[in-house]
């Protein structure tokens, strides 16, 4: 039986049936599992039928339609840091539906963010995937109303009642990210935990999450330790070294990794021990498992961020403004490697702590 016969015949059972499991298909059509695999697959990835457990069902009504040969663009800040990975979701999930992706990079200057999505839209883009240089506010309003196309934020939250609110949104839940590491710290027996962050637009909802598990958790926090865009400074190492060997400090949550991975090579130098004088869980997973040791790390799910906003931005294209709006987020996971032990302070670091938390 040739392959566009196979096809055929595997469309006709769906849409007689509805739904079908793969191991009664293949009896009927007199293949193997592999084979069958295969053809819908290809089936699949054209639109013409859903993968779900064990078998397969009809596309929604209209999804297909929506999708195959559909144009749409997306804007990220960068394409070198994060991001690829959010990029080969949408990507992936927009060739699997026969759709077409169209990329601009704004490099976080918003001027240029603008210039990218006007070039999109003149483009002749069906919709928009947007993560903007930062989160929007009520300046992004008059802006966001005249895109002329329906537009997804992607690791994006807009403020709660601004205009930008009113778009659907795509997003890791950083907020969990932050509580489920430290967490973590406080399952091992840390009870003074410090944060360590840049300022970016990811910040305020990772620092959500630290300081929700901080009173979760009933745990201690010297307060938050920044670090400038450019890395670590020696004024800040110094400040995260004294946070360690003065006020007791066990555990750090870092936002990013990469300047998780810096610190890590600065407190070498200053002779701090990682795990063995402090533990460390980093945050993105972009780089962590390349430091010595390999970092404990919170992973978003970057590429099921794209993949989802892509079926997001798709629906409302198909389904236009009567359907509800959407804010779906997604939880990162946690994932464990050696910079993460059980606290080793000796006597003298614990009673010289329980005397400053007498002062």
């Amino acid at each position: 039986m040739f392959v566009e016969q196979r096809h055929e015949l595997i469309l006709r059972e769906v849409r007689e049936r509805g739904s079908l499991r793969l191991a009664e298909l293949a009896e009927r059509l007199g293949v193997s599992m592999v084979t069958l695999r295969r053809d819908v697959e290809q089936l699949a990835a054209r639109g013409l039928v859903n993968r779900v457990h064990g078998g397969i069902t009809l596309p929604e009504p209209g999804h297909r339609a929506a999708a195959s040969g559909a144009v749409i663009g997306m804007l990220v800040p960068s394409a070198t840091y994060y991001f690829p990975s959010v990029i080969r979701g949408a990507r992936e999930r927009t060739a699997e539906l026969g759709a077409r992706l169209v990329l601009g990079v704004s490099r976080y200057e918003e001027a240029e963010e603008r210039t990218q999505v006007k070039r999109l839209a003149g483009g002749g883009v069906e919709g928009l995937l947007l993560t903007l240089t930062r989160q929007p506010d009520e300046s992004h309003g008059e802006w966001l109303a005249e895109l002329g196309v329906p537009a997804v934020l992607v690791e994006r939250l807009a403020k709660l009642g601004g205009p930008a609110s009113l778009l659907d949104a795509v997003a890791s839940h950083h907020a969990h990210g932050a509580f489920l590491g430290v967490r973590h710290l406080a399952e091992l027996g840390h009870r003074r935990v410090a944060m360590v962050s840049r300022a970016s637009p990811t910040a305020p909802r990772v620092r959500q999450g630290f300081l929700a598990a901080v009173r979760a958790l009933d745990l201690h926090a010297p307060g938050e330790l920044g670090i400038d865009q450019e890395g670590p400074s020696e004024r800040q190492v110094a400040e995260v070294v004294s946070a360690i060997r003065r006020d007791g400090v066990t555990g750090l949550l870092v936002h990013n990794d990469e300047d998780a991975l810096l610190l890590v090579q600065h407190l070498r130098v200053a002779g701090v021990g990682v795990p063995g004088e402090v533990s460390i869980v980093a945050y993105d997973d972009e780089v962590a498992v390349l430091c010595d040791p390999p970092l404990t790390a919170v992973a978003p799910p970057k590429v099921a961020v794209g993949r989802h906003a892509v079926d997001l931005l798709l629906r409302r294209i198909d389904e236009g403004p009567g359907l509800p709006r959407q804010h779906l987020a997604l939880l990162p996971e946690l994932r464990v490697r050696d910079s993460t032990i059980a606290p080793r302070r000796d006597s003298f670091a614990t009673d010289r702590t329980q005397a400053n938390d007498l002062k």
